[in-house]
């Protein structure tokens, strides 16, 4: 683009230095030549020593490219043929003098064209690699974010293990009631519910579509995590709507019995009868 400025202003140079340029060179002198409508007819007044100035600018407010150039150029021309009568000499300066520059302008719009389409593809380009960079960047502090979640987990689990190994022993009512509880679990919880005691009891197998548990035979950090875990989904299925978790526990055995079927039993702990509550699927 710098190049492309540089040829134009060898054609500015060409216009300027051509022996009508001379009432274009500077502003207009509205009050010496007593042009009290110069204002209202013309909005945006404009000469080339304007011009000049604009490209020697180095606050920034220069030009940007030849194209702002190019229209402050015509503008010259242009207020001249609108202020001024047709049969007037400085309205048909300023028409010879647009007709040259917009000969040579055409002479040098192909390169204009090919040069702005190379800057909005390197544009393109730029901003292409930028977005590759910072979902580059994203992708690094997820996979961090994720690492660090890991080890938050980890920790948590750790603690949990901890507060379990210094639990007391869940008493007799309470094992009833996580067995009552465990019925009233979806299959795909009841699942879950299987896999905390296998963590727990490797020896533990469920085959077939009744599984059997033993409450008393679960040690006591595998029963406070049954607790944690039932209470939790029970009151996650409450928030939803689905159930009421303080509802009698003998009423929900009778519709657990009624609408679904499970595939788990939970045996109560030390039940004289030595009974063990059973649902199929």
């Amino acid at each position: 683009m710098q190049d492309l400025m540089r040829q134009f202003g060898t054609i500015l140079r060409q216009i300027t230095q051509h022996k009508w340029a001379e009432p274009f060179m500077q502003p207009v002198d509205v009050v010496g030549l007593e042009l009290h409508d110069y204002y209202t007819v013309i909005e945006k007044p404009m000469d080339f020593s304007t011009i000049k100035s604009k490209m020697e600018a180095k606050d920034g407010t220069g030009y940007k490219n030849v194209r702002e150039m190019c229209a402050d150029v015509r503008l010259i021309f242009k207020n001249a043929i609108k202020f001024n009568e047709a049969k007037e000499d400085v309205h048909v300066m300023a028409q010879s003098l647009l007709d040259k520059f917009e000969t040579k302008w055409l002479q040098l719009l192909p390169k204009v064209d090919d040069e702005e389409k190379r800057q909005k593809e390197e544009a393109a380009e730029m901003q292409f690699d930028m977005k590759l960079a910072h979902e580059a960047s994203h992708a690094k502090m997820a996979r961090e974010l994720s690492f660090e979640l890991d080890e938050v987990d980890m920790q948590l689990e750790e603690l949990r293990g901890l507060v379990l190994q210094n639990c007391r022993k869940m008493t007799i009512e309470e094992k009833k009631r996580l067995g009552s509880a465990i019925t009233r679990l979806s299959p795909e919880d009841i699942h879950k519910a299987i896999e905390i005691i296998a963590q727990s009891n490797p020896n533990f197998q469920a085959t077939g579509e009744t599984v059997e548990i033993d409450i008393d035979a679960q040690s006591e950090s595998t029963l406070w995590k049954l607790k944690f875990f039932v209470k939790d989904t029970l009151q996650a299925r409450m928030k939803n709507g689905g159930i009421n978790i303080q509802e009698n526990d003998d009423q929900n055995n009778n519709n657990n019995n009624n609408k679904r079927k499970r595939g788990i039993c939970a045996a109560l702990a030390k039940n004289p009868q030595k009974k063990k509550r059973r649902t199929t699927k």
